[in-house]
Formats: C-alpha cells, sequence, structure tokens
C-alpha cells in the first residue's frame, strides 16, 4: 500500500546502533475486509552481525495481571498472536512486494536496509488498555502489539537488549462512514392494585457518536398507574467483555444525570436529557477500558468494538459495547428501565501534512521524521519531530532535548 505524501517515519535504534528499524506508522487500522500491513525497514551492520542472522516479530498479547506478580514461569500474559520472519540474509519464499515508502527508504538507506512486512489476521483484537490503579506499577493490563527485531542465530535464542529493538504499535478500528439505525426502546410495568402500566420509552437522535459528543436521550414517561416516578436515572455505561479462558462481562457508568423529575399518577412526561462520556470525568475508575496507550501519550475511552460477521469471540480479548441506561425510579418499590446501545468512536483521521515538505529536487523521503530512543523497552519511547526535508535519513538529530511521545 503506497504511502501519501506528508506521512510520518518512525525510526528507532538498538543500544549499540548496529540495528534500526524504520516504520511508516503505529496505527494499523482494521476495515473489517482486511487490515493495514506492517511494512518498514531495517538497517543492519554486515560487519557486526558475522554468522548471525536479523529476525523481526509480531507479537499480540493479552496481559491480564499485573507484570510485578509475574513469578518463575508463571505469567500473567496470554499470546494470542506470534509470527517471525527472517529479514537478513533475506528468504526468497518471505520476499513481498515493496510499498511505495519501503521502496524510498531503501534506495536512502542503502544495501545494508532489508524491507520487512506482516499482515495482521483479522479476527486479532484491537489494542485495548485496562485503566490501572493509583497504586498498581507496571505494564497495565489489556491487549496489545509489539514489533521486535534482533540479532541471532535463531529466532528461538534469547534476545540481548543491546542488539535488539522494540516498538509497540496498535491495531485501531475507525467508526463507519454510514450511521446505523436510530435507537429506541420501549416498556410497559402493570402494579399490583393499579388497573393501568406505566409506560417508558426512550431514544437516541443517532446511533453513532463521536469521543467527545455529547449524547441526546429523549425520555418520555405515561404514567397511567397509581404509582409515582419521584426521579430518573440517565446513564452511559460501558460494557468490557473479557473473552479468555471463560468470558466475562464488567460495566461501568462514564456519563451519568439523576433528574428530580417527577411523574405522579395520570400524567406525562417529555424531555431531552444530554451526556458527555469522557476520560476525564473517568480517570479513578480503575479497570476501565481505555483504548490501546502509548506511554505519555493520553488516550481516550476505548471505542465500540465492531466485529465482522462470523468473527470467533475467543480471539478478540477485549470486546467493548456502550448502552444508554434510563431507570424510572417509582415509589414504593418496583423502578422501569430500559437500555439503548450505540456505537462510540473516532472519525478516519485525515491525513497529516508536514509542515515544510521537501522540494522536488531533494532525494530524502517525503515524510517527516520521528527518532525514537534507543531504550529497549517498548514503553520507554521518546521521539525528535523535525522536518524530514532538513534530516540526513542515515543520521542523527542535531537536537538533545527530548519530548515524551509513547
Amino acid at each position: 500500500m503506497g504511502e501519501k505524501v506528508g506521512s510520518r517515519v518512525f525510526k528507532k535504534s538498538s543500544t549499540n546502533n548496529k540495528l534500526t528499524l524504520y516504520l511508516g506508522n503505529r496505527d494499523f487500522v482494521d476495515h473489517l475486509d482486511h487490515v493495514d500491513p506492517v511494512e518498514g525497514v531495517l538497517l543492519v551492520d554486515p560487519q557486526y552481525l558475522k554468522e548471525r542472522k536479523v529476525f523481526v516479530t509480531l507479537t499480540c498479547a493479552f496481559r491480564y495481571g499485573r507484570e510485578d506478580l509475574d513469578v518463575l514461569v508463571v505469567s500473567f500474559r496470554k499470546v494470542l498472536y506470534f509470527r517471525a520472519l527472517q529479514a537478513y540474509p533475506p528468504l526468497p519464499e518471505e520476499t513481498k512486494p515493496v510499498s511505495h515508502l519501503q521502496e524510498k527508504l531503501l534506495k536512502k538507506l542503502g544495501p545494508n536496509a532489508y524491507p520487512f512486512s506482516f499482515t495482521i489476521p483479522q479476527n486479532l483484537p484491537c489494542s485495548v488498555t485496562l485503566q490501572p490503579g493509583p497504586e498498581d506499577t507496571g505494564k497495565a493490563c489489556g491487549v496489545d502489539y509489539e514489533l521486535q527485531a534482533f540479532c541471532a542465530k535463531t529466532v528461538e535464542e534469547k534476545v540481548h537488549s543491546r542488539n535488539s529493538v522494540h516498538l509497540l504499535i496498535r491495531k485501531v478500528q475507525y467508526a463507519p462512514e454510514k450511521d446505523g439505525p436510530q435507537p429506541m426502546v420501549e416498556t410497559s410495568r402493570s402494579f399490583l392494585m393499579s388497573e393501568r402500566a406505566l409506560h417508558l420509552e426512550a431514544s437516541l437522535d443517532k446511533g453513532l457518536y463521536y469521543h467527545g459528543e455529547a449524547i441526546s436521550v429523549n425520555v418520555h414517561v405515561s404514567n397511567y398507574s397509581t404509582k409515582t416516578v419521584k426521579k430518573l436515572k440517565i446513564s452511559v455505561r460501558q460494557y468490557a467483555d473479557i473473552c479468555l479462558f471463560t468470558t466475562a462481562q464488567y460495566k461501568c457508568s462514564v456519563a451519568q444525570v439523576e433528574a428530580e423529575d417527577q411523574v405522579s399518577p395520570s400524567s406525562t412526561l417529555c424531555k431531552i436529557y444530554t451526556l458527555t462520556p469522557t476520560l476525564n470525568a473517568n480517570r479513578e475508575k480503575r479497570g476501565l477500558a481505555l483504548d490501546g496507550r502509548l506511554k505519555h501519550e493520553d488516550t481516550n475511552l476505548a471505542s465500540s468494538t465492531i466485529m465482522k460477521e462470523g468473527s470467533d469471540k475467543d480471539t478478540m480479548g477485549i470486546l467493548v459495547s456502550y448502552r444508554v441506561r434510563v431507570k424510572a425510579v417509582v415509589s414504593r418499590g418496583g423502578d422501569v428501565a430500559v437500555e439503548l446501545p450505540f456505537v462510540l468512536m473516532y472519525p478516519k483521521p485525515k491525513t497529516q501534512v508536514c509542515s515544510e515538505p521537501p522540494s522536488a529536487t531533494d532525494s530524502a523521503v517525503d515524510a517527516c521524521l520521528i527518532e525514537l530512543d534507543t531504550n529497549t523497552s517498548p514503553q520507554n519511547d521518546d521521539f525528535v519531530f523535525e522536518d524530514f526535508a532538513r534530516l540526513q535519513l542515515t543520521g542523527t538529530s542535531d537536537k538533545d532535548e527530548f519530548d515524551p511521545f509513547c
């Protein structure tokens, strides 16, 4: 898949600078019928390798327990997918056509650069992080993807940090172009010693909302009973289905309104309530599902999971969904409640463009560079952002200051 002018290039080197990884993107979109390929380039030092080879691996794993509790061979981490390929020396059976960005990188980096490509299966989950508590340390629970490049004689050999590169990437989904049907639900409840029922009806103005967008809930109550509706509770709930060894569902309220609106017998109420679910109002809730994050980069509430028809839930890790719950609190018990499912996601972003694109005579890649530090931990990436037109690809940045990125 060709890269457009104005895209970014991520660069990260091993601590001994003998192995450098270049990647055109860190977010890979699941389009339901296919997933964006993971395409990059490795720059190696042949004299340092001697008789060793260079391997690249892609791992999707679900961490379901604190990292500091791992003891001996017991690990609270389940690998959902693992793929390894040999980048150097390249194998004919693993040779694939290079993308436009890979072609330009190979031309710029020279003969010691080698392309690699992974295809992420469609049945794998999106990157999701479970919000840790204040006392939690180490890597957060959730689903993450990691690229690793290293020098070794075999792929099973122990990897040394000095000659390896780790980089976290994310599998994401964006909102569909077309909205679904408008959610609407209604229910009635009869009470003892009351000839007629209490009728509750609720609807949303649409079925798809973007993060940060206000949700309008239209509530209509027709009280034909002898009971009194004391108040209404409207909330937005996040549901996270954990698909691991057994399926468990966790729910958490992310926005709520408690209205002291009373509906007496033989009267009606029709009112619109507005709620806006945001992460800022829920940062203290442990276990809340968030979109997969990179270190020091803020995130948001996890987007709704859209599954391809026929997908196996057991391999999906964490499934996220949202519902609006409307509850009518009735005097002397017998509350009435309904739920409205909806989709909460981000729209597909527009292509980012560099502020000063390279000139037509410049041989540099038509992209901006984000250079990550050489710390081997994928959780400790830092970057320097510079216009690629002013930076030699094989050189280093003239900046000493690093700003937190991922």
